[in-house]
């Protein structure tokens, strides 16, 4: 069975084209299990973008949230 970090880190693999496809992307720094919270960091063009935060909230933090119920948020460093 994969761990949670595994878990997330897939439910990121599957957004990561989009992003790339904008020249952003965005790595998976920690999972607080009993926090439920993943925290990542925007990279490339997502780390200046002033769309980022809408990006990480309505398309990176819901994709995770909806494959790994047990992340209630996803905050970026």
């Amino acid at each position: 069975m994969e761990d949670l970090r595994e878990r997330v880190q897939n439910a990121l693999d599957k957004i990561r084209p989009g992003l790339m496809a904008d020249g952003g992307d965005a790595e998976l720094i920690d999972v607080d299990a009993e926090a439920g919270i993943a925290t990542i960091r925007m990279v490339g063009a997502c780390g200046g973008c002033p769309m980022s935060t809408m990006t990480l909230k309505m398309g990176i933090e819901r994709t995770i949230r909806a494959a790994v119920p047990e992340i209630k948020e996803v905050v970026a460093v």
